[in-house]
């Protein structure tokens, strides 16, 4: 040890990491496949033995060997297997260049053991050894063959310990639940069949336990002299679905007869498809023992110990109990506070066991952002880095990102660490309570008292006189559902206020609250300018209180200048006051007030209006410069707005 597993968050991946993880601590999942992350979200094991990693960045791969320093590696990352994954690009992408990253960091004192596949041997699929010729008949068994040859490659030229364990019809607990076997047992527990392919098609079953032990056998085995080397593990026995269906019956007392060819062959399905384990045996000292029919029964065991149809079929089918966060982070003058930012959020999303998609936007800032940006994108493929053309504000910047994001729901962040990512967990569980928009309350401000104080003042105030129920005490920090981000990003206003266009488009919301603290670096940019002129913003979107004041106040007064012109009337006809005032200082007094109000009231007018000519000019919101996502870099606007047509349609 240490003991990585490539692609844990798959079926046989996850079997190996979980048995290690029972005997051993130093054993890390290695996860970049959001379609099957669910498996460990299910297992209960410490967030710091999760480990993201993308097998298509040699920087991320080079991080993880930095980190962790592996001495066993176990790479079980594949694509290209089921009929669903028709990516021929990324078949060959993850299964031949995905191994090349991971065996550049690997040195001749540790330990690699490679997942193949029987696929390899593809029309040759009869008992072939391991010494006979393979002929793939599909991008994936190609694919795979590529990969053995490149482990041969480099256990001959540099001397690495590499083996390749081509694998046959593996099954058992974690397996898919809409695959051949877990479906058979599933149905036959509950004393029927599923829908079945032609009943002379055939394979060669070996359960999970025994394949789990071929990788510990391999990793424990391998030498100079067979280094570089493929085995088949296989049982041998080539089994008919027929002959499947029999053993099942039997296995669980089942009595209806099966149904042939209710559901269609796969194409690359044959009759003759088992192999030759012999040399494995030999050499590794490894040889299948549990039967199909104990088989059968440990994986039913082990779905009605995992609570099969209330934990493991919800999971694998509800996007929800898996879903992507998307933080969107609005960076300005926040270079030192990034990398803290970003290490502080990746710790939280994995023990919270969900996937993230960070999205920092950089609004132009002057300070070296670009350049820390740079950097974490490098190593992390899941963080995306924009860049405007100069400084727009912190809402289009939020909206810059939420335009690009395709997280289930997504964070808004400001990039001073005001925003605590330890509250996103909170936000969370709201989220999976059923609530589309959960925003963070600020109970206490780190900051002097009268600043809090005249802070608690407005959002009151603002409260009062908006047309719509705007919480109180709440700022930009919140999570929102996908559903609501696809409003707020297609609302056409140019002036943005989001935490009051947040409340407006309603759905079902409610607040977290938390301590917001102090910036951890540098000066706010924020002052009482900037501060008066959010106010401003906020009052003038979202009430009509200025106008209607103006009304009240122009009712009122009229309504005292008249009484105070009978007033003078009546006083004067009857004597009634002989020290009525009279003269030049009332007269000015009286004008400069109705001045002052008529003023006020057309400076009212014109913010209103200077907000309907800012809408008609329509300008765009913001403008990127830059996108960059992992290694790649788009930099035209062809090259942005055809990703963000991409993102949009996922």
């Amino acid at each position: 040890g240490p003991i990585v597993v490539f692609g844990a968050s798959g079926f046989i991946g996850a079997n190996l990491f979980e048995q290690l993880f029972r005997l051993r601590q130093d054993v890390f999942a290695l996860t970049h496949d959001a379609t099957k992350a669910w498996r460990l979200k299910l297992l209960d094991v410490p967030p710091e033995n999760i480990v993201h990693c993308d097998i298509l960045s040699p920087t991320s791969v080079q991080d993880v060997f930095a980190k962790i320093k592996p001495k066993t590696i176990f790479n079980l990352a594949a694509y290209g297997a089921y009929s669903k994954q028709k990516n021929v690009s990324l078949t060959y992408e993850t299964n031949v260049l995905g191994t090349v990253n991971i065996l550049e960091n690997c040195t001749p004192h540790m330990v690699y053991i490679h997942a193949g596949s029987s696929s390899e041997y593809g029309f040759n699929c009869t008992a072939p050894k391991e010494t006979d010729p393979v002929e793939p008949n599909s991008h994936y068994a190609v694919s795979k063959v590529s990969g053995a040859y490149t482990l041969e490659y480099y256990a001959r030229v540099h001397q690495l310990n590499t083996l390749n364990l081509r694998l046959y019809s593996i099954y058992g607990g974690w397996e898919e639940p809409d695959r051949l076997i877990p479906r058979l047992v599933e149905e036959t527990r509950k004393g029927q069949l599923p829908p079945l392919v032609s009943p002379d098609i055939s394979r060669d079953f070996v359960y999970v336990d025994d394949c789990v032990d071929a990788f510990v056998q391999a990793a424990l085995r391998v030498n100079a002299t067979i280094r570089g080397r493929s085995y088949n593990i296989a049982t041998g026995q080539k089994t008919t679905m027929r002959e499947l269906v029999e053993v099942a019956r039997q296995t669980f007392g089942l009595t209806q007869e099966p149904v042939w060819g209710s559901m269609s062959n796969r194409n690359w399905d044959l009759s003759d498809w088992y192999g030759d384990a012999t040399a494995a045996q030999a050499d590794l000292g490894w040889k299948a023992t549990t039967s199909l029919g104990d088989g059968l029964r440990q994986t039913a065991d082990w779905q009605q110990a995992h609570g099969y149809e209330e934990r493991v079929i919800p999971a694998f089918q509800t996007p929800t109990l898996n879903p992507v966060i998307s933080p969107i982070i609005a960076c300005y003058k926040d270079a030192q506070a990034i990398p803290y930012m970003y290490e502080r959020l990746v710790k939280t999303f994995n023990e919270m066991k969900v996937r993230y998609e960070i999205i920092f936007v950089n609004d132009n800032s002057p300070d070296n952002t670009e350049a820390v940006l740079n950097e974490i994108c490098a190593k992390d493929p899941n963080v995306i880095a924009i860049k405007h053309s100069r400084n727009f504000g912190s809402q289009a910047a939020f909206l810059s990102g939420m335009e690009i994001a395709t997280g289930d729901a997504v964070v808004l962040m400001d990039g001073d660490l005001q925003d605590p990512p330890e509250v996103i967990p909170n936000f969370y569980a709201q989220w999976q309570q059923g609530f589309d928009v959960v925003y963070g309350v600020r109970v206490q401000r780190e900051m002097a008292p009268h600043v809090h104080f005249f802070y608690k003042q407005f959002y009151r105030l603002f409260k009062r006189t908006a047309y719509i129920n705007i919480p109180v005490d709440a700022g930009d920090f919140s999570l929102i559902d996908r559903k609501v981000v696809r409003e707020l990003v297609n609302l056409p206003e140019t002036e943005q206020f989001l935490r009051g266009l947040r409340a407006w488009v309603g759905f079902n919301q409610t607040g977290v609250d938390y301590v917001r603290p102090e910036r951890m670096f540098g000066v706010s940019t924020n002052n009482w300018t900037k501060n008066i002129w959010w106010a401003k913003k906020a009052i003038f979107s979202f009430s009509f209180a200025p106008l209607e004041l103006m009304t009240y106040a122009g009712f009122v007064l009229t309504g005292l200048s008249m009484l105070g012109i009978v007033w003078q009337i009546v006083s004067r006809l009857l004597n009634f006051d002989p020290n009525t005032p009279y003269g030049l200082s009332t007269v000015i007094i009286l004008v400069m007030f109705f001045g002052g109000i008529n003023l006020l009231g057309i400076s009212f007018l014109g913010e209103y209006i200077s907000k309907i000519f800012e809408e008609t000019k329509k300008r765009p919101k913001f403008i990127r410069t830059m996108v960059r996502k992992g290694q790649r870099v788009y930099k035209t606007a062809a090259e942005i707005n055809t990703l963000i047509e991409q993102r949009r349609s996922k």
